[in-house]
């Protein structure tokens, strides 16, 4: 698939169409290791001031969510669940509260040395699909840390290149996400059908259908 580097205007819009435009991006990230580049495969989309109950920004703006306010294309990381980063490339115009979440992808580059960074439990090799499959997975494969929230993508040691032919794709209620914001009225979450790294889909126990 052929792919082109896009000026930060290709992310103006809101989350909820640039989601499925990143779906066959690739993602590089370079650090002193190597670097690793993933093709992405499945996002979710979030926005704002009490416009989704599913985002960090639904209540309005914090100094954890500040970078979802900022210009567009730039990384959104955040901690969850007392031990997992999580990342998230930022758009819609400046002011705006929009980001799309990274849950899976296909290693491209790098593959060892994800590996290196996936040990897979007993010793075992973890399988080429599970590398970046699901949001902390990718963001280990990849080597993206908590304190690269409000890095650029369009600028080293990130590299984001758009596929020129989106390819198709499936929508569906959001992983994890709990009350009205992981319900049916909120199929927020695009993939790629029948790419083998797209993560299971999880329903929140406390999810609203």
């Amino acid at each position: 698939m052929t792919l082109y580097r896009p000026g930060r205007d290709a992310l103006l819009a809101s989350s909820l169409e640039v989601a499925p435009r990143l779906l066959g991006a690739v993602l590089r990230h370079e650090t002193d290791e190597g670097a690793v580049a993933v093709r992405i495969t499945e996002v979710e989309a979030y926005i704002g001031d009490g416009l989704d109950p599913g985002s960090h920004a639904f209540r309005g703006r914090t100094k954890r969510n500040a970078v979802m306010y900022g210009e567009p294309g730039y990384l959104y990381t955040y901690f969850t669940y007392g031990m997992h980063v999580c990342a998230n490339i930022v758009c819609s115009p400046e002011g705006e509260a929009s980001a799309v979440l990274l849950r899976a992808g296909e290693v491209v580059e790098g593959a060892e040395l994800a590996l290196h960074r996936r040990p897979g439990p007993s010793g075992r090799v973890v399988a080429a699909r599970d590398l970046a499959r699901g949001p902390a997975r990718l963001v280990v494969a990849t080597g993206i840390r908590l304190a690269d929230d409000g890095a650029d993508l369009f600028a080293p040691p990130f590299d984001l290149q758009l596929a020129s032919v989106q390819p198709e794709y499936e929508t569906g209620p959001r992983t994890g996400v709990s009350g009205a914001g992981g319900g049916l009225a909120f199929p927020w979450r695009y993939w790629i059908p029948g790419d083998p790294t797209v993560s299971p889909y999880k329903r929140h126990p406390k999810s609203h259908d």
